[in-house]
């Protein structure tokens, strides 16, 4: 074998401006193959990232409490004790967080926004400092009961006048938060900005996070209530949907066990989505709904779908391309060296040899060039996550992040590299077996 290698190799130098120019449109595909599904994975991993801690746990623990059939709140009553049953028998729980839920108009001199609210206790977050990046103010004040945190445009919609000129709410500013309670009727609370952070997308148009105590004064619930208990688990890998949904599932039976009734009504939806049905139904009291990060993201899971069929197009569309070029260079290959072939063939060399000969030269140039292309999706990558790239705004809308992120994994660059040797080696098999079925006579008296 090694002596197919030393000739093909050799054949391959002679006509090195062929076997450069084929190599670099080789290299060129492996390296769009990096950067685009380094986009893909960048985009996916910071979508869950910021989802999985901002909006979502990776299994919640939520649910709604109804007074009268016709009437509910997105409420967990006896949090405490629910996160504790779950804390010692689901070893598989890393850490539980409780988040307030709430729907309110937040109002400031001149303006006001209708936003959705999520209570934090800032001090029991994990990560929750490495997805935001605060513009002004201190993180660390969302301890106090008043605290709220906005986003640079809510802060600019509920600017105010001054000197004539409008300006946004700033930090230390206080503005209202009015929200109907469970029990039906309207109540206030005073509170006071004490950071804003960078816009992210769709979570920056209709959320804010204020104290988890200052939402349950608003809406007039005890200390043993919440709107959903977040569940971190250990090991999580977004792609095992198998093995979470049985997670969840396991954590059902356990709280059935405990006497508590599950929501029939489990859709892989957002909560928000299910109160029209949840109030056409005619019970009464606390079901628990459990769902996980994709149900309560499903939106955003959907569009990190679609970049990836969008990118799988592209690259499917670059290798046939690059396929069809190899192809006719290892045709044409063939052609020029047909009398070689004709004298290899007359001094015994087989059939079977010649065509590994012209395999060989299709794998080692697609090699080559794949890892060539590799080592320059990578480099770029790495100049294009530096130079921290501004995105349109309507794609911030779903990546919560202002800037290009690549990441591009060893396993998608092995892949890669190993995908688009095999296809090129694939493309030269019909000019091999063309060269290989060459009769000695006629090869060694062709002209052309």
């Amino acid at each position: 074998m090694f002596r197919y290698f030393q000739i093909a190799a050799r054949n391959l130098w002679q006509h090195r401006l062929r076997t450069s120019l084929v190599g670099l449109a080789v290299a060129l595909v492996t390296a769009v193959f990096v950067l685009l599904t380094g986009i893909s994975n960048g985009t996916q991993n910071t979508m869950i990232t910021a989802s999985t801690t901002l909006l979502t746990g990776h299994i919640n623990v939520a649910g709604f409490y109804k007074v009268t059939p016709g009437q509910g709140a997105p409420v967990v009553t006896e949090a405490k004790k629910v996160r504790a049953i779950i804390e010692k028998e689901v070893p598989e729980v890393e850490s539980i967080v409780e988040r307030g839920r709430g729907w309110a108009r937040l109002v400031s001199d001149s303006s006001s926004l209708q936003v959705g609210l999520a209570g934090i206790d800032i001090e029991t977050e994990k990560g929750f400092d490495g997805v935001l990046q605060i513009e002004s103010g201190d993180l660390s004040k969302m301890k106090e009961t008043d605290a709220v945190l906005l986003f640079q445009k809510q802060a600019e919609k509920l600017g105010y006048k001054e000197n004539g000129k409008k300006v946004p709410v700033k930090v230390g500013d206080r503005l209202t938060i009015s929200a109907p309670t469970p029990r039906g009727t309207n109540n206030t609370l005073d509170v006071t900005v004490v950071a804003i952070a960078k816009d992210m997308g769709l979570m920056s148009q209709f959320s804010i996070f204020m104290n988890n105590t200052g939402l349950r004064r608003l809406y007039q619930m005890n200390d043993d209530t919440t709107g959903a208990l977040q569940i971190q688990v250990k090991h999580f890998n977004p792609n095992d949907r198998t093995g979470l949904t049985a997670l969840r599932e396991r954590i059902g039976k356990v709280l059935q066990q405990h006497n508590y009734t599950l929501l029939d009504n489990n859709k892989p939806v957002p909560f928000w989505m299910k109160f029209q049905d949840i109030t056409r139904e005619s019970w009464t009291g606390q079901r628990i709904d459990l769902t996980l990060w994709s149900d309560e993201a499903s939106f955003l899971e959907n569009f990190a779908k679609i970049i990836s069929v969008l990118f799988g197009m592209v690259i499917f569309t670059l290798v046939v391309i690059v396929s069809i070029g190899i192809f006719a260079v290892m045709w044409v290959a063939v052609r020029e060296r047909t009398r070689e072939i004709g004298t290899l063939r007359a001094i015994g060399m087989q059939r079977f040899s010649v065509m590994t000969m012209f395999q060989v030269e299709g794998v080692i140039l697609g090699v080559i060039g794949a890892l060539a292309g590799a080592v320059m999706g990578l480099a770029i990558a790495g100049l294009l996550n530096a130079a921290h790239i501004k995105i349109a705004e309507g794609m911030q809308l779903f990546l919560f992040s202002d800037h290009l992120i690549l990441l591009p994994t060893a396993n998608l660059v092995a892949w890669g590299v190993g995908i688009i040797t095999v296809v090129i080696g694939l493309a030269s098999i019909v000019p091999s077996v063309i060269a290989s079925l060459k009769k000695p006579v006629e090869a060694m008296s062709h002209s052309g």
